[in-house]
């Protein structure tokens, strides 16, 4: 007989049975609906309080049928009941398990005994015990007492009856209340899930769940009042917001996202920890089936506390202090400026305007001075007919440095020049001001460029971030400070984004004092004043306005950062730090070295490349070997080479025979006589600068960081830090002075650092974590119950760079009435 003949005779034979089955059933529905309608004396009742128990077996089909008697109801505060059904069998048979079934008014719940859950690897754990919380009714005062009623179905297809357990209780404190603690268990197949209502003149709650154990991970969600409630762990994110949790959790809810002013909190716990950081017992690996319903019990504790007003919004917000402190420091700014400018007026009178440099040499020093008949290309800018205007800066901009014939002998005798062992300022600004002016100018208007590229994609990729975790409710995907994460329209944290207005309000600040000392020093070059023509630092504003563009663009992008801040968001919060680290030593250098420092374009293409390794480093930095392999054979061959650079002032080549001129440095001053180095002060200063990036190159290749942005960031800060003070003591040997503004601008600069630092390593999250446990490290706001520690973090740093900047700005101010051939060089 054939295999289909034989399908269809049984399905003969079975016909009749099944339709019987179903009319049966059919009417076992219809009787208990009109027994619920006539509701006999003998029905079992629930009241406040009670509990039914029901110890029996089942066949194929059984029903329970159960009414639940509503509390009175107060007319303020209307009670809401709910009932949780207890459930236990005994087998353990998966090909015939006890199928539960609960019909309520508003929907229907269902689940199995054994309940299966599945883990990572398709492992399965199986339990024996369920309870769950049935969707609870509220009571209006319209319709008075009513009652309830609930079906209980219990069905099975085994050939034998299974014993089982059912216990039906009412819930007494389902309601959770303000400011109130409540205790409870929960766990994977007894989750529990509680009522909260908002007071009248509460807009916003923050919902805090702690527990003594870091283990089982669990769930904390927030649904809105749908039945059926989403409380098991394949379903808890179908439905509100939700994060993981291992002994701590947060989620600040507003009741403006509830149009009935009332949410459900969902406690759900994981058959397994990997959400959560944990590893998978060794005792259960494998992919068979697995009886674990042991020790995944968890305590927690719930309690919910009105979050801040719309009142503290307003006092938190630091924008008008901010202005005021701002325009305060603008005005002793001026102060400042106004003395800087009138220097050359009041001051001494030993030159007069048409005082030229002369030859003279500095007594016991082997400088020889060039005097201004010395070549045609020489400064001689004291020579009104023969040097060019003092304000022929502002010509055309199409003027280039390639139009210009600026020292005819200088590509010949530069080398002569710079291979002098005592070095003056002259001696390396000899270059026309315009075209050198030009020069540093591309720095300001390269980075408004690089700027508006870099940040309208960053801009975009954060609001495509911040949607995903308002449309999906995954709070997971980013890693707030949840204990003071402040929400504002469509944004989870508005505090972390309001604090980095300082970047920018100090930014716009310092381009200010920039602004006014390039008006002023251009307004004493049209006067020909000496002073500014042949004595100081010459004045090239260029790197100092990039500067303030580069501060204004870490505040925007530290603040995209933090729209919701995540491992592979971190690099747009360093990308401007790396740049004010490298255009900070690129000041530094370019004042002793005006003639000879870096070009905008090779600058700003270093900054790429480092970018660009940044970029590699999140993706592959974890865990690959080859890439730090690779990372730190670029980072010593770049500090030799950028130390070779500075050494020998540019004169050493970079080519393809660099190699060959390298080793017969060696062997000619290493090998065959052992000398002492021509410039001692560099040399020094390039050794230790050398130890340290080999340093962190060592540590990188043994240790790894997972956060490589951070680690780079490190790289530039150090150096930025040894060559400041390099310059500073090497200034003071030189018998330079400090003068009281600079001074105070470095110790404010080293009290901020300090200050900022401490809160920057507070750690209120940590990427380089799971999302549960990056929460064990949050803490409530500290200042005006509105920022946390992180928030100061980046009020005290806008402050230390603004600081720092001003030091770089000032720090030289001393030497605006040295001439030119007396200021020394290192």
């Amino acid at each position: 007989m054939s295999v289909g003949s034989k399908l269809d005779k049984l399905l003969h034979l079975r016909f009749p049975v099944i339709l019987t089955c179903w009319l049966q059933l059919l009417y076992q529905s219809r009787a208990a609906t009109e027994r619920a309608r006539k509701r006999p004396s003998n029905l079992p009742v629930l009241s406040a309080g009670d509990g039914l128990l029901c110890r029996c077996s089942s066949g194929v089909w059984s029903s329970l049928l159960f009414c639940l008697l509503q509390t009175p109801i107060s007319t303020l505060f209307p009670q809401v009941d709910a009932v949780r059904v207890y459930v236990n069998s005994s087998s353990e048979n998966l090909q015939y398990p006890v199928l539960f079934v609960v019909r309520q008014q508003k929907g229907v719940l269902s689940w199995q005994v054994p309940l299966i859950f599945r883990g990572l690897y398709q492992r399965t754990y199986n339990y024996q015990e369920v309870s769950r919380t049935l969707c609870p009714s509220e009571p209006t005062p319209e319709a008075g007492l009513s009652d309830q009623v609930i079906f209980v179905d219990v069905a099975s297809m085994a050939p034998f009856d299974i014993a089982y357990e059912l216990l039906v209780t009412r819930l007494n404190n389902f309601q959770l209340e303000t400011n109130k603690a409540f205790n409870f268990t929960a766990s994977p197949s007894q989750p529990q899930y509680f009522l909260y209502k908002f007071p009248q003149d509460v807009d916003s709650v923050i919902i805090k769940v702690i527990s003594d154990a870091v283990y089982p991970c669990s769930v904390v969600s927030v649904q809105d009042i749908v039945c059926p409630v989403y409380d098991l762990d394949h379903n808890v994110e179908f439905n509100g917001v939700y994060q993981s949790m291992t002994k701590q959790a947060a989620i600040t809810v507003q009741k403006k996202d509830f149009p009935g002013e009332q949410f459900f909190v969902v406690f759900v716990i994981k058959p397994e920890d990997y959400a959560c950081g944990g590893s998978v017992p060794s005792s259960i690996h494998g992919n068979g089936n697995r009886t674990w319903n042991l020790q995944r019990t968890k305590n927690l504790q719930v309690t919910i506390v009105p979050s801040i007003t719309s009142y503290c919004f307003s006092q938190a917000s630091p924008a008008l202090r901010a202005v005021c402190i701002h325009l305060d420091l603008f005005f002793t700014d001026v102060r400042l400026t106004d003395s800087y400018g009138s220097v050359s007026i009041a001051g001494s009178g030993i030159m007069t305007s048409s005082h030229p440099i002369t030859a003279s040499t500095p007594e016991g020093s082997s400088y020889g001075a060039i005097d201004e008949s010395s070549s045609s290309g020489g400064r001689q800018l004291s020579s009104p007919e023969r040097g060019p205007q003092a304000g022929s800066d502002t010509d055309s901009s199409v003027e280039e440095e390639s139009d210009f014939d600026t020292m005819p002998e200088i590509e010949s005798d530069k080398n002569v020049i710079r291979t002098k062992v005592f070095l003056y300022l002259s001696d390396l600004s000899r270059k026309d001001r315009r075209i050198v002016s030009k020069k540093y100018k591309i720095y300001f208007w390269n980075i408004i460029t690089i700027a508006v590229f870099y940040a309208l994609p960053v801009i975009q990729l954060v609001i495509t971030y911040q949607t995903v975790v308002n449309v999906t409710g995954n709070q997971d995907i980013c890693y707030y400070n949840f204990l003071c994460a402040h929400p504002l329209g469509v944004l989870s944290a508005f505090n972390n984004i309001l604090s980095n207005v300082g970047h920018m309000l100090l930014g716009f600040l310092f381009l200010l004092i920039v602004l006014r000392r390039d008006i002023l020093h251009r307004r004493a070059m049209e006067m020909k004043d000496v002073y500014t023509l042949d004595y100081g630092i010459p004045k090239h504003f260029g790197l100092f306005y990039a500067m303030g563009i580069a501060l204004m663009m870490e505040g925007v992008l530290s603040a995209c950062y933090h729209v919701c801040p995540n491992y592979s968001n971190f690099q747009f919060d360093t990308s401007f730090m790396y740049m004010i680290a490298g255009l900070c030593m690129l000041k530094l250098y370019q004042t002793r070295h005006p003639d000879i420092n870096a070009s905008a374009y090779s600058a700003y293409a270093s900054f790429a490349v480092v970018i660009c390794l940044a970029v590699l480093g999140v993706v592959f930095g974890k865990n690959d070997m080859w890439f730090w392999v690779i990372f730190s054979v670029i980072h010593v061959v770049a500090s030799l080479a950028l130390s070779t650079q500075i050494y020998y002032m540019g004169r050493f080549k970079i080519d393809l025979g660099i190699f060959r001129r390298a080793a017969m440095v060696l062997y000619t001053d290493c090998i065959q006589q052992c000398s002492r180095p021509m410039y001692m002060d560099r040399m020094v200063l390039l050794i230790v600068g050398n130890l340290v990036n080999w340093s962190f190159a060592i540590f990188g290749l043994v240790y790894r960081p997972r956060d490589f942005a951070s680690y780079i960031l490190g790289i530039f800060i150090c150096n930025l830090l040894l060559y400041l003070a390099f310059y500073i003591i090497m200034k003071l040997r030189s018998s330079e002075k400090l003068l009281p503004i600079p001074l105070f601008c470095i110790v404010a600069t080293a009290v901020m650092w300090a200050a900022a630092l401490y809160f920057f390593f507070q750690n209120l999250s940590s990427w380089e974590e799971t999302p549960a446990e990056s929460r064990e490290k949050n803490r409530p706001c500290i200042l005006l119950g509105f920022f946390d520690d992180h928030d100061v973090w980046h009020f005290l740093s806008a402050a230390a760079l603004f600081f720092s900047f001003l030091v770089l700005l000032t720090l030289d101010d001393d030497l605006d009435t040295v001439r030119r051939d007396k200021i020394p060089v290192f």
